[in-house]
């Protein structure tokens, strides 16, 4: 055999061994998975795999995605060709964790085929691109009893929860029914009473208040109603939902406390400042201005907690830059905190231990009180921090709470010194509570129209004294980080698109409170957005080191303007002459004052961004370079070994 068949034969082996094995090893992959992502994005929660090794009946997941005609759509579609891989790469582990009871399909659903007529018939959006392609992007369940859940679009507000919602989507449909949420609220969460209203109100010209968007993702998973403000009873919900309880009455506080009791779970958020509790612009203009505040103070004492008036956590280490006016540069504001891990949420509870990012706008601080309930024993109310500032937190003060409406960053600074413990946002309580009305309630009725000497009717209200099991509740000292403007964003295309985990720290919440464990674990595991902290412990550091250079530059211009005016409205005619000529100068002197801070303001800035573009160099040198430098250490370590391999081999033969 001549040496160029040789060859060829060699190379034609080569090459059916190399096809060979990649086909092993695609096949060995499917069951053979390493997850490298920090945050384990496409490792199954546990809760999860609960879900699928308690299934009873096999399921078949069909997997919509209109993979054709996104490649013609603008970028805004585009972008889910990538959600749309980390979509197919979950539901495949789901497959392969359900022990084959789990089947998946993918289907690009072509116009006018079957496949369009059945996504249509099973209710996924769809998006018009062209005159015929349509926009899909969507997952129907089905189970063999013909039972079919879908979810019809996998929107961007729900990137960070798509496991729990798959999930979600499962578990129902094998049996379990909705859990039911009651609202009880001073703002209007639920939108306007009636679809009736709301068209009475376009017509009158009159926008119609909706409801929050977190209402509506609510109802997605759960039964929500409405409970008015002045109930004597709350029933037949298994979660009550108390958001800004403003000056309840009596009654009402009677119906909390006893619907605690009678093991009722609940969540209360209360406010010292609630930015979304804005008042109507003909109330701004009156001299008696309505409180933006809110407490259940009544409740708090029995169950041994405090949240201070005009009091306010802040932490400089947590405050990021915000603009508190159009056209305004970025500043920090010291009661506006974007709560991170680790040091922010408790690591031992379900609730907060895989939050990445919760927004909190002017939080309040909640102290720990003594109580009856503070008694050792089986009375005793076990309180457990949820989300809380670093160590450095502490709390200021103001004069009044209508100074907030006017934010003055640097004035409310003046105000904040750094701590030595964190200040406390959120809390969970469990244990048999007792009542804050041990000797029940009495409310007074008016008499009757035709009678109206008849005294004023008294009616004795009893209840439970103590709860006879343990009572769950969780308090939040903040109600704007489950508002639309701090928990969403507006996207013109896609509606409000979820920001960090605020929506999901009420989620968490009531999914640990209605008792869903497995469920609870899943929520929020990971995100697709990573924070830049070495970056922002750069821009940190520079604005600190000229923080009080600044500070001290804007504190003599302001002295000196205070002095110009002074000096003008003191001056009479004759003086006008003499002062014209000072007031220039002084004048002068003050425009130099603010070009030199100005200049060494950007000098600054331009510093930081040195430090920033330089980190930026370094870290994508260091990306370049490892591959290389790992090929070439393994290439040493062979050539190492080759050589005393050979050396080993020479020293034999020589011997014999």
């Amino acid at each position: 055999m001549s040496r160029t068949i040789r060859l060829i034969l060699a190379v034609i082996f080569v090459l059916l061994i190399t096809f060979g094995a990649i086909s092993i090893c695609q096949n060995l992959g499917k069951r053979l998975k390493v997850d490298v992502t920090d945050q384990k994005l496409y490792t199954l929660s546990d809760g999860t795999k609960s879900i699928l090794t308690k299934l009873n009946q096999p399921l078949k997941l069909k997997l919509y995605y209109a993979k054709t005609a996104s490649m013609k759509g603008p970028d805004q579609i585009k972008y889910f060709n990538n959600y749309y891989e980390f979509v197919k790469a979950l539901l495949e582990e789901y497959v392969a964790a359900s022990k084959g009871m789990v089947a998946l399909e993918i289907i690009d659903p072509r116009p006018f085929s079957d496949d369009e007529v059945e996504a249509t018939r099973s209710g996924l959006k769809r998006f018009p691109i062209t005159e015929e392609e349509n926009f899909v992007f969507g997952l129907v369940v089905q189970t063999q009893f013909g039972v079919e859940k879908t979810i019809p679009f996998f929107a961007p507000d729900r990137q960070n929860f798509v496991e729990y919602d798959i999930s979600a989507l499962i578990d129902t449909a094998t049996a379990r029914q909705k859990k039911n949420i009651g609202v009880l609220s001073s703002l209007a969460v639920m939108g306007e009473a009636s679809d009736y209203m709301a068209q009475m109100l376009i017509m009158q010209g009159q926008q119609p208040k909706m409801a929050w968007t977190i209402i509506e993702h609510l109802k997605q998973k759960y039964e929500v109603k409405g409970i008015s403000t002045d109930t004597n009873d709350i029933n037949d919900i298994d979660v009550l939902i108390v958001i800004h309880p403003k000056d309840l009455p009596v009654q009402t506080l009677f119906a909390i406390d006893q619907f605690i009791l009678k093991g009722g779970r609940t969540i209360v958020c209360v406010d010292p400042y609630c930015y979304a509790d804005q008042q109507p612009a003909q109330a701004m203009l009156q001299s008696d201005k309505v409180s933006q505040s809110s407490n259940l103070k009544k409740l708090f004492n029995t169950w041994g907690l405090e949240m201070p008036e005009l009091t306010f956590a802040g932490d400089r280490q947590l405050a990021p830059g915000a603009s508190t006016a159009a056209n305004r540069e970025s500043e920090k504001i010291i009661g506006f905190l974007n709560l991170t891990p680790p040091a922010c949420f408790s690591r031992d509870n379900v609730i907060t231990a895989q939050l990445n990012s919760v927004r909190v706008w002017f939080a309040g601080e909640l102290n720990e009180i003594a109580s009856p309930n503070n008694i050792a024993g089986e009375n005793k109310i076990e309180r457990t921090p949820l989300i809380m500032t670093t160590a450095k937190g502490n709390t200021f003060e103001v004069d009044s709470p209508f100074d907030l409406q006017m934010i003055d960053s640097a004035g409310l600074l003046k105000k904040f010194s750094d701590g030595t413990k964190p200040v406390v946002m959120g809390y969970l309580l469990t244990g048999k509570f007792k009542s804050s009305f041990p000797e029940g309630i009495t409310l007074v009725s008016e008499p009757q129209a035709e009678d109206q000497n008849a005294p004023k009717i008294k009616t004795r209200i009893t209840g439970l004294t103590q709860a006879p099991e343990n009572c769950a509740v969780v308090v939040f000292s903040d109600v704007d980080f489950i508002s639309n403007s701090l928990a969403y964003y507006r996207n013109q295309l896609f509606g409000n698109i979820v920001v960090g985990d605020n929506s999901a720290l009420l989620m968490n919440t009531i999914d640990d409170l209605s008792g869903s464990t497995d469920l609870i674990s899943i929520r929020s595991r990971g995100n697709f957005r990573r924070p830049f902290t070495v970056v922002d412990q750069i821009e940190d550091k520079a604005e600190a080191e000229t923080a009080d250079e600044v500070a001290k530059i804007n504190a003599e211009i302001t002295g000196f303007e205070n002095e110009l005016k002074k000096l003008v409205n003191s001056a009479d005619e004759k003086e006008k002459q003499v002062i014209g000529s000072t007031l220039a100068q002084k004048t002068k002197d003050l425009e130099l004052k603010k070009l030199k801070a100005r200049q060494q303001l950007r000098e600054v800035k331009m510093q930081k961004r040195q430090r920033i573009e330089t980190l930026g160099n370094k870290m994508r040198a260091f990306n370049m370079l490892a591959a290389p430098v790992v090929i070439l250490l393994i290439a040493v370590a062979l050539g190492i070994r080759r050589s005393v391999m050979k050396r080993h081999y020479i020293s034999h033969a020589s011997d014999a």
